[in-house]
């Protein structure tokens, strides 16, 4: 299926896709303080280019636990210089990581064709209606500040995920430019990702699902190790989820992980 997104196309179905991860915080629980200037980034977005990703998702405020909320004027000073370089001299799907709606406008203006928004359009009114206006896609994760659910968690994901994208068909966001993100990591313990991974499948209706499990403790932290030596737990959760629907893949280690999902691929895409 091809989805245009602004002046660029996305090919969903053929093989799974790979969403490279450039944050450009100090605080990001496993890369912060990495590509904080704008020549950093941009020169690692190259080299994401050249690992072979397909769409590159910057962030300018993290949002792991026990994170604090920066300024809308700090997260603009983040994230618009290296949308914009990005998105002149290079030709590549820009997602921007955001809840924020004046951080989406200034993104969107100067040519980002993603809004990722950790709470699913369900944070700032104005959000769903400016996608809308650009033509550009979204993500809506589920999200929720306590990890209590009094419903199955799969039932309760669901009806927080079809809230959202009844939001982005109520202010023009065509369908087929919203995605799902069962929020792995965000208001669940480790038991409740690891069910949440597991029984991913039964969100497949809803939407392409993009799985973001790079780098974290999916389930209770057995191994003991820093964000940055978890390419194991990356490459085994992100194997899991292209089995179990995973359109697209958010990650660190691109190249690690554009492999094993290749070889995945050839199992779960098997064209008769």
């Amino acid at each position: 299926m091809k989805i245009k997104m602004r002046d660029k196309e996305l090919i969903i179905g053929e093989k799974t896709l790979i969403m490279g991860i450039l944050n450009m915080t100090p605080d990001s629980f496993s890369d912060g303080g990495d590509h904080c200037s704008v020549e950093l980034a941009f020169q690692r977005a190259k080299k994401m280019i050249e690992e072979g990703v397909d769409i590159i998702d910057i962030g300018g405020q993290s949002t792991r636990p026990g994170h604090e909320e920066v300024t809308l004027e700090e997260e603009l000073k983040r994230v618009v210089p290296i949308v914009d370089k990005i998105a002149r001299e290079l030709d590549i799907i820009i997602s921007v990581d955001t809840y924020r709606y004046q951080v989406a406008a200034a993104v969107l203006k100067v040519g980002a064709h993603i809004i990722n928004d950790v709470w699913g359009l369900q944070r700032e009114e104005e959000m769903a209606k400016l996608i809308g206006t650009y033509g550009a896609g979204v993500i809506v994760m589920h999200n929720q500040n306590e990890k209590i659910y009094e419903e199955d968690i799969i039932f309760s994901i669901r009806k927080f995920l079809k809230k959202s994208i009844e939001i982005a068909l109520n202010n023009g966001i065509s369908r087929d430019k919203i995605f799902i993100d069962p929020g792995i990591g965000f208001g669940k313990n480790p038991k409740q990702n690891g069910e949440t991974l597991y029984r991913m499948n039964e969100l497949k209706d809803l939407g392409p699902i993009v799985l973001g499990t790079s780098r974290k403790n999916v389930v209770e932290d057995v191994l003991k190790l820093h964000p940055k030596d978890r390419l194991e737990i990356s490459i085994t959760t992100n194997v899991m989820g292209i089995e179990r629907g995973a359109e697209i893949i958010r990650v660190h280690d691109i190249i690690s992980l554009k492999r094993a999902a290749m070889i995945v691929d050839q199992i779960v895409r098997v064209k008769n």
